[in-house]
């Protein structure tokens, strides 16, 4: 075995949305997942009914499972651990809705959930979030420092447009993402600017957007496989969400196919782990 990556789809991003009312079924949509070749989806887990029928139909395809959920207290994340471990997950990505103005608010809440998460045998990452505990890109720090070993799930969208960095971001900023993608587990993307949290990647002007998230991928990819065990796999979900995260037009519909760009995010995230796996390769042969 070796280290490897797992790319998967969100399921709250196949929501269509769209003004002819239509939604696809969930049969419909794991076979598109599983028939697109992605690997696992990203679904919350806070029903019992919901998450044996959606491991159900992740069994007859060989995915996995990403188990969201949105923990208020330490006593919310018991549930979501006794699902996930009936039905099987990957990992659990835990969105802290709340919104403590005090590390040390913040810190009693991390310190339960990492006791009751020490109790299974899958890891659960804290994602970075807007309007959650880890709404801010600075606090998110100041949490690092308190609490070092913390685990999180990037989702560093959030931090691009909640800081609104300046064009070209700065050595300060990149520095700042470098160490949120240092202690990154797991990735959720999405491509933003400084103004919105989630923008075309189809659109030739945004290019300059996609490299810059494409290169902070890289640095996170290169720093998990520093990190993790030889066998480990890291996971990547493409999270391009329904509106109000797509832009829509006059007509209130997408401006893009938000599937296909699903798929070319996927294509350039299976491109950008290759060469991160080759460049490191190289780097062992010529020691």
């Amino acid at each position: 075995m070796t280290q490897r990556l797992e790319i998967y789809q969100s399921m709250w991003a196949m929501e269509r949305r769209q003004t002819d009312g239509h939604e696809r079924s969930l049969e419909t949509n794991i076979a598109m997942i599983a028939q697109a070749g992605f690997d696992g989806v990203s679904a919350g887990y806070a029903s019992r009914d919901e998450a044996r029928r959606l491991a159900e139909l992740l069994a007859a395809t060989g995915m996995h499972a990403e188990a969201q959920c949105f923990p208020r207290t330490v006593d919310d994340l018991q549930p979501v651990l006794e699902l996930a471990t009936e039905f099987g997950v990957h990992h659990i990505d835990l969105q802290p809705d709340v919104r403590p103005r005090r590390i040390d608010e913040c810190l009693k809440l991390i310190d339960g959930w990492t006791r009751l998460a020490e109790q299974v045998d899958f890891p659960v990452y804290i994602e970075t979030h807007r309007d959650r505990m880890t709404t801010d890109l600075h606090f998110t720090l100041d949490l690092l420092d308190a609490r070092p070993d913390m685990k999180l799930l990037g989702d560093i969208s959030h931090y691009l447009v909640g800081r609104e960095f300046a064009w070209p971001v700065s050595d300060e900023n990149h520095a700042m993402m470098h160490r949120i993608l240092d202690h990154s587990w797991a990735f959720h993307g999405r491509v933003a600017s400084r103004e919105q949290v989630q923008i075309e990647i189809s659109f030739e002007p945004h290019r300059m957007w996609v490299d810059l998230f494409l290169d902070w991928w890289r640095y996170g990819f290169t720093s998990w496989r520093r990190r993790a065990g030889p066998d480990d796999s890291l996971t990547f979900t493409c999270e391009l969400g329904p509106k109000p995260y797509a832009i829509i037009g006059r007509d209130g519909n997408d401006t893009t196919d938000r599937w296909a760009e699903s798929l070319l995010m996927r294509d350039w995230i299976r491109d950008l782990w290759n060469e991160v796996v080759l460049e490191d390769e190289s780097m062992v042969v010529s020691r």
